[in-house]
């Protein structure tokens, strides 16, 4: 029972991530659903991505293949390494305890590397920290900086914003030496309305208590979801015994198996689960 939970709470978070996408049209409850028409029905020019990975260490394996898998969806459904920026705290592929080098799998057939010849990684190792996470999003970025390590987002882009890592109440730890608050958070996203760098974003969290994180959003036109209620852990998905570690989280797991299943020019909406 608690599989086919989360399961069904996993493939709703994959059908709004389609929607942002331009896969989905915007269908949800009766109570809610001439509110989510309406955030989907204003036009937009460009699609955008952050893509986070916030822990370190060989145990939270599981971590950066959720962030792998969800850059490889965006990029199969239209947004090209232009518009991603790729944040991995970590780098799986070439640590020592790995016995497949060069390679980060997402599921335990081992049939598909997520870590391909075509992954552009923006912000590796000790560079990926609070404030430059926060700087991507507000664009308070040095001039020198790459356009590559840039958010160039405007009050046209629709962006999805994708975090994974361990959290607690009201906060997500970075590289388990500092922590990003869910004030810290709104008040980002609040800058970037007021600064007219998005139009609609759509914010997905795969941590512990991740609902925590949305509770003080105060800016228009975002849609949240998160694995796990305040109070409530996010699970595991995936143990691999030849690597010794689960190799994704079941929430994003069962989005992207959900995501899988759509293609750019799906008409596949949240009547279809």
């Amino acid at each position: 029972m608690a599989a086919a939970a989360h399961a069904a709470r996993g493939a709703r978070a994959a059908a709004a991530a389609a929607l942002l996408l331009g896969c989905c049209g915007a269908a949800l409850a009766s109570g809610v659903q001439v509110q989510a028409e309406q955030f989907f029905k204003s036009g937009h020019t460009n699609n955008w991505a952050v893509l986070v990975c916030t822990s370190r260490f060989w145990f939270n394996y599981r971590h950066v293949a959720n962030t792998l898998s969800v850059y490889r969806s965006v990029k199969r459904l239209g947004i090209p390494d232009s518009h991603i920026v790729l944040m991995l705290a970590d780098d799986m592929a070439c640590n020592p305890r790995n016995p497949k080098p060069a390679t980060v799998f997402s599921h335990k057939n081992m049939e598909l590397n997520v870590y391909g010849d075509d992954v552009e990684v923006d912000y590796r190792g000790y560079e990926v920290t609070v404030e430059n996470f926060l700087r991507v999003l507000t664009g308070r970025i040095p001039p020198s900086t790459p356009r590559s390590k840039r958010l160039l987002s405007d009050d046209r882009s629709n962006i999805l914003i994708y975090m994974t890592g361990h959290g607690g109440n009201g906060f997500l730890k970075f590289q388990d030496s500092e922590e990003i608050t869910n004030v810290e958070l709104a008040d980002a996203f609040e800058q970037m309305w007021q600064k007219r760098r998005y139009n609609e974003l759509l914010f997905i969290i795969d941590t512990c208590q991740g609902a925590s994180m949305y509770e003080r959003f105060y800016s228009p036109n975002i849609i949240a979801l998160a694995s796990s209620q305040v109070g409530e852990d996010s699970l595991s998905h995936q143990p691999d015994l030849g690597i010794g570690v689960h190799l994704m989280d079941r929430y994003t797991f069962y989005m992207l198996e959900f995501l899988e299943e759509v293609h750019p020019a799906s008409q596949t909406n949240m009547n279809d689960l």
